[in-house]
């Protein structure tokens, strides 16, 4: 094998005892936005009967006991984590530093459980002083494209954007639907101000990490800690972002460009991880003990 195709591995349990944290995605990983992997919640599951540490790292824009609520009617089982930590989550803490300000909320009405018990005021774009982006408005149809005007009226007041789920795309089925980041890219491009909650960047681990360490009752090693997911930009950059490992699953939102859910293109996949600039510990097709 070339030294820069990743490792790929069929069990979890190969890689596990490397290991006493793990920081796993969601979408795409535990359940695809419509069922639960069983064998995924199993896998996590063992890896905490043996010792270890699981906390669920969503870029979802609902707080953490939402998402356990959705995972359980997904049927995730609960013995595979400790904890979830969501950038719903970290958009609250956001939120939280700016008692009484006047919201401007881009998304779906299934989303408003992140501003409860919050001092915020919902406004028109005229009076707002922040936007908060949790997604489309109806993700079935529309595109970050049919925001463009409104992004340009958000421009024009300088208004800042508080991104709830950096997601572009995530799974809902066997297809892919737009997400919160989507917009925020685009209004990015267009010189607009973002702060991004969620994956890959910074404020999301450090949440999940001091949970980790309050519920392991240490500080958290870096080196005995290990990110799953999907996804290249938010998973895997995350992990490299921190400097911890990362277990790459392929039969997520990058299956189709890397020549399917069962069979992936090691060759696509080194194409991709150079691009990267570097290289997960290792793949798996999904996650298996």
């Amino acid at each position: 094998m070339d030294a820069r195709t990743p490792r790929l591995i069929e069990h979890f349990s190969t890689l596990a005892t490397s290991y006493d944290i793990v920081l796993s995605d969601v979408w795409g990983v535990v359940h695809n936005g419509v069922a639960a992997y069983p064998e995924a919640g199993e896998a996590l599951a063992r890896f905490r009967a043996g010792g270890g540490t699981v906390v669920l790292v969503s870029n979802s824009p609902r707080p953490g006991e939402p998402v356990k609520r959705q995972l359980d009617h997904f049927g995730v089982i609960r013995e595979a984590y400790d904890g979830v930590v969501t950038s719903g989550d970290v958009t609250r803490g956001v939120l939280s530093e700016r008692p009484g300000a006047n919201v401007l909320h881009i998304g779906p009405q299934r989303d408003l459980s992140i501003f409860d018990g919050l001092d915020i005021h919902f406004t028109t774009l005229a009076a707002a002083d922040c936007v908060v982006c949790s997604g489309l408005f109806d993700d079935e149809v529309e595109t970050a494209e049919d925001y463009r005007d409104l992004l340009g009226q958000l421009r024009a007041r300088r208004l800042p954007m508080i991104c709830a789920n950096p997601d572009v795309v995530v799974e809902r089925g066997d297809r892919l639907v737009y997400c919160a980041g989507a917009i925020a890219d685009l209004y990015a491009t267009m010189g607009g101000e973002v702060l991004y909650a969620g994956k890959p960047h910074r404020p999301i681990y450090d949440l999940a990490l001091k949970e980790c360490a309050a519920r392991r009752g240490a500080p958290c090693d870096l080196t005995r800690v290990l990110a799953i997911g999907d996804s290249v930009r938010t998973d895997f950059k995350g992990a490299l972002a921190i400097g911890v490992d990362c277990l790459f699953v392929t039969a997520g939102i990058h299956a189709e460009e890397l020549g399917g859910h069962d069979r992936p293109d090691l060759a696509a996949l080194a194409a991709m991880f150079a691009e990267a600039g570097e290289l997960p510990a290792a793949i798996m097709r999904r996650l298996v003990w």
